[in-house]
């Protein structure tokens, strides 16, 4: 039976194709349209997912949707009308268009597929499945567990911003959840745009910005009482209660009040391109504290309500990955399993594994590992369509044997220089885990400067991952179970870190991120912490090998990999789109499968 699972009209759309319960296919549309984000029904990736399954619509059996529309226009409804008459200009905005593409759902999705002329569509039946639920059976069908405690938290779905659930087997029971407006993500994404970042694509900038903080500071702790004291409430299970007056999102223009937000904290909001002061790191660090807090008090209940010892997280707050460190530091739970994707994007293949399990009798979760089979998804080029592209581009075509291209790429990385690295079908979620990366040396000092303003051009002071071989993880970092999908921040090893300057916390936030902090400054941030990606050889056999070869070279297995795109850009999907960004940046080298190229 082959399921079509969508997840459109918000952000991040997304499309997959499952046969029987294996996934085939699954990819976001922002890779094709280029438009980052793009939460347009997402046509180009449902294409792609066909003609990566040789199918057409016609053998497409069901059709499994991310959300329940008529109960979110429901939930939008009733927010205009609690607030009017002062959202009627957002009512007005907003609402022609949620008429169209909520209440009349299902007509709009037919004329979407049929606009696609890849077959009929009067045949098909459509499911909606309730938005929480989807990311919580995307995060637990392709986990390692055949029972599990599952924590989902994001900024709304309908009406649920958070859920608790417990597994067991196929089958998904909902605990408890959290409602509208109180959401914990809605509160973290107030504080990306007080501190000037945008929603919805600058949380990680945040997280990225808190450890410049000091906790020490008059600043962080007084920012932190007043979130405890006049933001939010939080009560012993880890539920919420904000404080509405200071929130402007119920109207549909912005997420806070800026007079309340500046009065509450002392700080106007900051302008996108105003210089960032140690004031703001301070009160990211208390957000970012704050928010870990509530969430290890959900974990915490959650352990209490099930007894297990696994849990599986998803949501968009999933993707905060210190977070997720301090749940593994916790010992609530024995085993952490966070899918790629855990934001909409991924909902689109949850809701098509939850209409497989649910709706097929003979299906059974069984106990499996699919360690990074679920990353590469997407799109996938040969030898032979690059040399073709890389002729028409007037390059030498000549292919390199997998021993002369491997030296290539460790020869540069040695020699410092950053290396394209394009191999093998796209990673399905918004990291690239080694098929669309960009790869440096972390024991240069100056190379994570170098790769943000010469390459990504985007802000200093953001911190890279690091990508090393599993089985070297303990000799590294202080972390014992295997992070995959680069969902996991820990700490580097003491015996790998420089001492602290005495002045440390008088420096300037650009004195603190020139401070060389360990034997491998590329990947350590400010707070001697790393964004972990393991890799096995069964799962990404190229990329092992080089990374085994580096560490044959060097005596680490160690390597930056950042996604392979520009700041405000989707990653590369294509030759064309990989070859223009190493054009037009200042990496030094290419690797298109078994082709290198270099500039001169």
């Amino acid at each position: 039976m082959y399921i079509l699972g969508i997840s459109a009209l918000y952000h991040d759309s997304a499309a997959c194709i499952i046969h029987d319960g294996k996934v085939i296919a699954a990819a976001q549309e922002e890779r094709f349209t280029r438009l980052k984000h793009d939460p347009s029904f997402p046509a180009n990736a449902i294409r792609f997912c066909l003609e990566y399954a040789q199918i057409e619509l016609d053998q497409v059996q069901l059709v499994a949707f991310y959300e329940k529309p008529l109960l979110k226009f429901e939930r939008v409804l009733e927010n205009f009308f609690h607030i009017a008459p002062a959202g009627f200009t957002g009512f007005v905005r907003y609402i022609p268009a949620w008429i169209k593409q909520k209440v009349f759902f299902r007509k709009f999705l037919n004329d979407q597929l049929k606009g696609l002329n890849l077959g009929s569509t009067e045949h098909l039946k459509v499911n909606f499945v309730e938005h929480h639920l989807s990311h919580a059976a995307w995060a637990y069908y392709t986990s390692p567990f055949v029972s599990a405690a599952i924590l989902t938290i994001d900024g709304v779905g309908e009406w649920t911003t958070t859920s608790l659930y417990h597994a067991q087997g196929k089958e998904i029971k909902a605990l408890k959840e959290q409602h509208y407006p109180h959401s914990l993500g809605l509160l973290y994404s107030s504080f990306t745009q007080y501190l000037g970042f945008r929603v919805n694509d600058g949380e990680y900038k945040m997280m990225g910005l808190a450890p410049y903080g000091n906790r020490g500071s008059e600043k962080y702790l007084a920012t932190k009482k007043s979130i405890e004291e006049g933001l939010v409430k939080v009560f012993d299970d880890g539920s919420i209660e904000l404080n509405l007056t200071h929130f402007r999102f119920l109207y549909g223009d912005r997420m806070i009040n800026a007079q309340s937000w500046q009065r509450l904290f002392g700080l106007a909001v900051r302008g996108e391109k105003e210089e960032l002061t140690q004031d703001h790191c301070d009160i990211a660090l208390a957000a970012q504290d704050f928010t870990e807090e509530v969430v290890l008090k959900l974990a915490e209940h959650l352990k209490e309500l099930t007894g297990e010892v696994n849990l599986c997280l998803a949501g968009g707050v999933a993707y905060n990955c210190v977070a997720n460190g301090r749940i593994i530091k916790s010992k609530l739970f024995n085993e952490l399993h966070i899918p790629p994707a855990v934001g909409d994007a991924g909902s689109a293949v949850g809701a098509a594994l939850f209409c497989h399990y649910s709706l097929n009798e003979q299906a059974e979760k069984s106990e499996f590992e699919l360690k990074n089979r679920i990353s590469f998804l997407g799109p996938e080029f040969s030898d032979r369509q690059i040399a073709e592209f890389l002729r028409s581009k007037g390059r030498e075509v000549t292919p390199l044997n997998n021993d002369e291209l491997l030296n290539h790429a460790i020869n540069s990385l040695v020699d410092g220089k950053v290396v394209g690295w394009f191999k093998g079908r796209m990673e399905f979620g918004a990291r690239a885990l080694g098929a669309r990366s960009i790869l440096g040396n972390p024991m240069h000092e100056d190379v994570q400067r170098q790769i943000n303003l010469k390459i990504k051009f985007r802000e200093s002071f953001r911190p890279f991952a690091v990508i090393l071989l599993e089985e070297d993880l303990q000799r590294y970092f202080e972390l014992d179970k295997p992070s995959p999908y680069m969902a996991i921040i820990t700490d580097i090893l003491e015996s790998r870190r420089k001492s602290l300057p005495e002045n440390f916390n008088k420096l300037t936030i650009r004195e603190k991120c020139d401070w060389v902090n360990s034997e491998f400054p590329g990947v350590t941030h400010v707070d001697y912490s790393s964004r972990i990606q393991t890799v096995e050889e069964a799962t990404n056999p190229k990329l092992y090998e080089l990374l085994q070869k580096f560490k044959e070279r060097t005596g680490h297995s160690l390597l930056i990999n950042t996604s392979f795109n520009v700041n405000n850009e989707p990653i590369v999907c294509t030759p064309q789109e990989a070859y223009d960004c190493f054009l037009k940046t200042e990496m030094d080298a290419l690797v298109m499968e078994n082709y290198w190229v270099q500039k001169d």
